[in-house]
This record gives C-alpha cells, sequence and structure tokens, in this order.
C-alpha cells in the first residue's frame, strides 16, 4: 500500500478496513545488550563453532561460561534473529480466524475448547524463533526501551482482522507488553512479559506475567499463561523448545483447561513437544473432560469429545497465516521496530557479521546514553501506548485465579505492575516523540 495513503493515527496504520474483511472475498529471551545490563565491561565468552548453516555446534567452554543468570549475557551475532523481541506478540495475531473463533462460538464448552486452540496454536511460532522443528532456534534482538511493532493481519475468507500493537515499556528489568484486538468480532486480548533466563544444563526461561484475553458478547474474560520453556539441543547442534509442567487456563465462565506439557526426556523418553489437555467444569470435583486433546503443540494434535469420540484433528500447517500488513519502512516511524533494526536485520540476513555488529552497536550506545541522560537530569521515560497499575486493582488476575493451581501469585512486584494498553493513546500521531529518535 503506498504511504500517502496511510493514516498517521495508530488506530489505522495497525487496522486494516474491516469493509474488506466482511466484504464478498471475505514467545526466547533476546539478547540483552542494549543497555539493560550493566555497562562495565565484561570478558569475553570462548569462542563457538558454526558447523553448518543449519546447526550449531556450541563449544563446551561457552557453555560452562554462562552458569548462573545470563540476563547480561551477550548473544554470537549467528546466535541472532533479525527480528526483535517486539515482534513475538505476532504470534497471537497471524491466525485471525483462529483468534475470533471463541467470539463466535456460542456453546460455552466449545469456547473454552478454542480459547485453548488459540494458545496453542500460538506457541510454535512464539517459540521456534526463525527456526522450525527441523531448523535450529535463534534469539530475537532485545527490544530497545520504547520500541514499537505496529500491525494487522487480515483473514478475507473468515471475515477476520486482527490488530496488534507491542511496545518496550521497560529496559531494567526487559518488560514488553502487547495488545491484541478484532473489533468487528468484538475479541482483544492484553498480555505482559519479563522474561529471565538461567542455564542450569538446558538455557531455562521463565516467563513472569500473563494475559487475559476477553470476548465482548458474552462478557467472558480468560487468563492465559506465559510457559516456562527450556532451550534444549546444545551438545547436538540444533536447538528447540520444549515446554514442560501444568498450567491452567481459568474463566470467568463455567469452564477450566488444563495443560500438561511433557515433550522428550533429556535421556530417553517421551515425545518431542508432547503434551496433553483437558477442558472441564469448574465446579466439578472429578474434573471429568468435556474435551481432551493430545498431540504435538509444533506439530498437530486431536481432540476428542467426553464419550472419547475423535470431533477433530488440528494441524498446524494447515492454519492459515494471514499476511503482515504495516506501513513501508520509510514510512515508519523511527521506534518502530522493522525501521530500527533494519540494518542490522539486513546484515544478519545477509551473512555480513560486521554490518550487523556495527549497526546494532550504534543503537545500543545511544540507548546507554539516552539512559543516563535521563539519571543525571532526574527523568523517568513514560511508555507511549501502555500503562501500568497495581497488582491489587488487577480484578480480573484475582477473581479468576482464586483456588486456582499455578495462578497463586500475580509477581506484579517484577514487572512494575499490571500493563494495560492505553485505549486514548491510540490516537497518537507520528512522529510519536517529536523530534527524538532511538539514536538521539
Amino acid at each position: 500500500m503506498d504511504s500517502k495513503h496511510k493514516s498517521s493515527r495508530i488506530k489505522d496504520l495497525v487496522q486494516v478496513s474491516l469493509s474488506l474483511a466482511h466484504g464478498p472475498h471475505s514467545s526466547l529471551r533476546p539478547d540483552n545488550s542494549s543497555g539493560d545490563g550493566p555497562t562495565h565491561p565484561r570478558p569475553s565468552p570462548p569462542p563457538f563453532r558454526v558447523s553448518s548453516v543449519h546447526t550449531l555446534t556450541v563449544s563446551p567452554q561457552f557453555l560452562a561460561s554462562t552458569q548462573g543468570d545470563l540476563s547480561n549475557i551477550t548473544a554470537p551475532p549467528m546466535f541472532l534473529a533479525p527480528t526483535s523481541v517486539v515482534e513475538v506478540g505476532r504470534c497471537w495475531a497471524e491466525h485471525p480466524a483462529i483468534f475470533a473463533a471463541p467470539a463466535l462460538e456460542p456453546d460455552p464448552a466449545r469456547r473454552a475448547l478454542l480459547v485453548l486452540t488459540h494458545m496453542l496454536s500460538s506457541l510454535r511460532s512464539q517459540l521456534y524463533i526463525a527456526g522450525s522443528p527441523t531448523v535450529s532456534i535463534k534469539k530475537p534482538l532485545n527490544a530497545f526501551l520504547g520500541e514499537l511493532f505496529l500491525a494487522s493481519f487480515v483473514d478475507a475468507p473468515a471475515k477476520a482482522t486482527t490488530t496488534l500493537v507491542s511496545e518496550q515499556v521497560s529496559h531494567h528489568p526487559p518488560i514488553t507488553a502487547m495488545h491484541v484486538s478484532d473489533t468487528a468480532n468484538g475479541i482483544r486480548a492484553d498480555g505482559y512479559a519479563r522474561v529471565e533466563m538461567s542455564f542450569s544444563g538446558t538455557v531455562d526461561i521463565r516467563q513472569v506475567g500473563h494475559a487475559v484475553l476477553h470476548i465482548d458478547r458474552y462478557a467472558e474474560d480468560y487468563l492465559i499463561p506465559l510457559p516456562a520453556v527450556q532451550v534444549r539441543g546444545f551438545l547436538g547442534g540444533r536447538l528447540y523448545p520444549e515446554i514442560t509442567g501444568v498450567y491452567t487456563i481459568p474463566s470467568s465462565g463455567a469452564y477450566v483447561s488444563e495443560i500438561r506439557f511433557s515433550g522428550a526426556g533429556l535421556c530417553w523418553g517421551g515425545r518431542k513437544n508432547g503434551f496433553t489437555a483437558v477442558v472441564f467444569r469448574r465446579d466439578d470435583p472429578r474434573r471429568a473432560p468435556v474435551y481432551s486433546l493430545e498431540g504435538v503443540w509444533s506439530d498437530a494434535w486431536t481432540v476428542r469429545d467426553a464419550r472419547g469420540d475423535v470431533v477433530d484433528t488440528f494441524r498446524l500447517d494447515e492454519a492459515r497465516v494471514a499476511p503482515l500488513d504495516m506501513a513501508p519502512l520509510d514510512a515508519q516511524d523511527p521506534w518502530e521496530s522493522k525501521r530500527a533494526w533494519r540494518d542490522v536485520a539486513a546484515g544478519l540476513r545477509a551473512g555480513d557479521v560486521r554490518a550487523a555488529v556495527a549497526a546494532k552497536t550504534e543503537l545500543e550506545r545511544a540507548q546507554r546514553e539516552m539512559r543516563a541522560a535521563e539519571a543525571d537530569e532526574g527523568r523517568t521515560w513514560a511508555p507511549l501506548l501502555f500503562k501500568s497499575a497495581p497488582g491489587a486493582k488487577h480484578d480480573v488476575f484475582h477473581r479468576l485465579a482464586e483456588g486456582m493451581e499455578g495462578w497463586e501469585h500475580l509477581y506484579d512486584e517484577r514487572t512494575k505492575g499490571v500493563w494495560r494498553v492505553d485505549e486514548a493513546a491510540l490516537t497518537t500521531q507520528r512522529p510519536f516523540r517529536g523530534e527524538l529518535t532511538p539514536l538521539g
């Protein structure tokens, strides 16, 4: 689309015309070198070896150098994806039909199943960054403070359009907030995450935060967990994510979903990315499954009803991924992710490590200088599109989490509160921060 036809209002920038949608044709912990950690010099890690384009062999010395907290470890360039962490939220938006499906379902049990399906369908895109189940994953670039990602996704045959806004709302600790909505179908989600990462035989990633999905038509809310992840395959030469543990999706309706991620064992047993799940009534002490699911979250799974009959088979490769719609690079604001990182991304895609590192270093240095100037002048950075509220005021969380295992704590003290989109700010026009750019 020609940039002169793009409105400068954020709502218009990120939302494709609903008339088109209703017409007749209708996640790893980022690299942490952009100013989030200390600025004093650190010893360089031992070298790593690249064995091929698609596999990475990491030296034991490199792994040994990353004991404990990895929040200040800078990833070698060949481990980096040419995308930023603020783009990870697109995993919730790129399947508009799946996102909108719960809003169009009158049966409450099936609505709960469809919310569960959406969460599961987002995991591969979120966690297999710059890779796939057959290609080694990489780490996204660490988002700089104030970085934005604004996009929309249209599935015309399904009459569904999702709008995504994402912002890096904190740099110490790094916190990313996102808002996904389909206004025509009356469904939206707000989420935020702080990612903590450590190494103890595997790379362990914990996401502190959650998402709330709301359906207007049924006045229903769902509490969506952000599962912990292990990155495996360092010694085997192909990195891949594995989720383990039990998570629940409580709702304000009558149904709860429970997911058990098993995965492959470190030595033997299990299936890579394997899981089972059930949907049951919240008031049923027996937790008798209304629906049960089993399969591989990065590939496919079957759905059975209460009688055990197969009622659906979901295959990710058959799910339509809607095209990304956003302003051309030259029409984007300097704070928008694709424009801000384009030289770094171009270098990484071309295999030009020198160019990628030079562009990345320039941006990171400018960000450190901005933070230092703010500290010297006593100024506090204000996010553009999101606001933080105390956890005590998060009524939806406390209501839905009551009595639910795994939801005992909000941990808002570790995420600078609870982050939600500021609806009034969505009318902000470019240039978003006047003459100020990420480079100063």
